[in-house]
């Protein structure tokens, strides 16, 4: 559960206090577990709900991010990992802003669709997906610069 949350944290201070928060709920509402599909899964739904409550929380902070696509290189692919590992792949996804960490999290690590993602954090579907959108551009950018950095 500490991978999941660092996923949702800017870093490991807030990930920790958000699977705190996650475990206490476990804990607090354990009685409630109905025992229809792994408990697992029920924590996870319980941590994931704690961090879009920390987002919530702290929502007033919006960074301006400007994005200038012309300078980075797309001829890696997908397939970032075979670039990078996954503990930098967890920093680069930290440094997003909130809205951007959450609904990238929610859209490739989660499954959800864009209309569950605008439907859970009060924003519109095409919110949704351009902060996905954003959120990729940002990430594959930094990726390649830090291949760049690294040649």
């Amino acid at each position: 559960m500490m991978i999941l949350c660092l996923r949702y944290a800017k870093n490991r201070e807030e990930a920790e206090e958000i699977l705190q928060n996650g475990f206490t709920r476990v804990f607090k509402f354990i009685g409630q577990f109905k025992h229809q599909g792994s408990l697992e899964g029920w924590i996870r739904k319980i941590m994931v709900n704690c961090a879009l409550q920390k987002l919530r929380n702290n929502l007033h902070l919006k960074p301006v991010v400007s994005l200038d696509t012309r300078d980075y290189d797309l001829s890696y692919g997908n397939n970032v990992l075979e670039y990078i590992n996954g503990k930098e792949l967890l920093k680069l996804v930290q440094t997003l802003s909130p809205a951007y960490r959450m609904v990238f999290n929610l859209y490739v690590f989660e499954g959800m669709k864009h209309r569950e993602i605008a439907e859970l954090l009060h924003i519109s579907e095409g919110t949704s997906k351009s902060n996905l959108s954003d959120a990729r551009k940002i990430l594959q950018k930094k990726v390649t610069g830090s291949l760049k950095v690294a040649k």
